[in-house]
């Protein structure tokens, strides 16, 4: 990270095969944040705290993981999109970022074995395949073609509610993931077995995404290339036939840490985010996420060959982000632990403030409990 690269390079606006440009290089990450209602619906909390990043600069601002099934739901609080009941707030929500000059975006969810029973009214979670860990069953056939409908349906009713684009959620070792991975998928129907089969979902609901929604919607995909059960190679495969294909407009890297080398020891040599920079991308898009926490590392993730960097920490701890690197090319966050009143002052509603104390050392005020940062 040798900071070589001009701050104003963040700052170039980058378009897309379909859709409206982004009039910089600096995506919101999609973060949980346990604010909205029970039934999904957008509340006043939810609102402030993602409108207040558009009005902070940054070029999309993208919601949390946004259901699409009920069944599906993998946390208290989270934002739905899986019935037309929540499209009043998620209009109002998409208006106000547009209003901003930053592409409003939804991310599309289905926690899959991991939605945990107690949340879902008792229903057993699903997946696609039985998983005794957490008590799920494997959906049948006709239920995976549901599960396809209602992806495609989703993104058509964020659509409907003036969202620029979605993005699906294939990472993190939800249900798209989870059909991905080996580890998870034992189907043996046309949706187990080969890479080609485990990864037909989500080439199936990319495709009728694209076919409902026409040229003109952004469409993404969230993917990670280790834990969970995935594997480089594979994901490589994957991302190489979404750059050739071009339904898609660019893959979000959820790397935990851009700049590490691979855990497997075949791709030592090399940074984690190089293999994917260095495919033949023709004009899909490239994002990275994890650890980019300032201005030299935003900049050094452009340097590697990414097209934008997605931030999600520092985007918790300032608002106005983007702002305050356009103003410094050695801009670094805030230190934590900062306080919860600190944290409101950024926009954090209550519940996510008790949320943000479930990541180590984050929050000052009180003692932090056990949770994954």
């Amino acid at each position: 990270m040798d900071g070589k690269a001009p701050v104003t390079d963040l700052f170039a606006p980058i378009s897309f095969a379909h859709g409206p440009a982004m009039k910089n290089r600096l995506m919101l990450s999609p973060l949980t944040n346990l604010q909205s209602h029970a039934d999904g619906s957008l509340s006043d909390d939810e609102f402030h705290w993602l409108v207040k990043r558009a009005q902070g600069g940054f070029g999309m601002t993208m919601t949390c993981a946004a259901f699409v099934q009920m069944q599906g739901r993998g946390f208290p609080g989270q934002l739905g999109i899986s019935d037309d009941s929540q499209l009043p707030g998620l209009t109002r929500l998409a208006a106000a970022i547009r209003r901003e000059g930053s592409l409003a975006t939804v991310q599309l969810h289905h926690a899959g074995v991991r939605s945990p029973k107690e949340l879902n009214d008792g229903l057993q979670p699903v997946g696609p395949s039985d998983f005794a860990e957490t008590g799920a069953r494997a959906l049948s056939h006709a239920e995976v073609e549901r599960l396809i409908e209602d992806f495609i349906t989703a993104a058509v009713r964020a659509q409907k509610a003036g969202f620029d684009g979605a993005e699906v959620h294939g990472a993190h070792g939800y249900v798209v993931a989870q059909f991905i991975s080996e580890e998870f998928n034992q189907r043996e129907d046309e949706f187990g077995g080969s890479l080609e089969n485990r990864s037909r979902l989500l080439f199936r609901i990319l495709d009728g995404i694209r076919e409902r929604c026409g040229p003109e919607f952004n469409l993404g995909v969230r993917l990670s290339p280790e834990r969970f059960g995935q594997k480089l190679s594979e994901i490589l495969e994957i991302s190489e036939r979404l750059c050739r294909e071009g339904r898609i407009d660019y893959i979000d890297l959820s790397l935990w840490d851009a700049f590490k080398e691979p855990n497997e020891e075949a791709y030592h040599g090399s940074s984690l985010l190089s293999w994917f920079t260095r495919l033949d991308r023709r004009q899909v898009r490239i994002g990275a996420a994890g650890k980019i926490r300032g201005a030299r590392e935003a900049l050094a993730c452009l340097q590697a060959g990414a097209d934008f960097v997605a931030i999600g920490r520092s985007a918790i701890l300032h608002h106005d982000f983007p702002q305050l690197v356009r103003g410094s090319s050695e801009f670094q966050p805030v230190r934590t632990p900062v306080t919860a009143d600190y944290l409101r002052s950024e926009g954090l509603g209550e519940k996510f403030v008790e949320y943000m104390r479930t990541w180590p050392k984050f929050v000052a005020d009180d003692s932090p409990r056990s949770g994954d940062s």
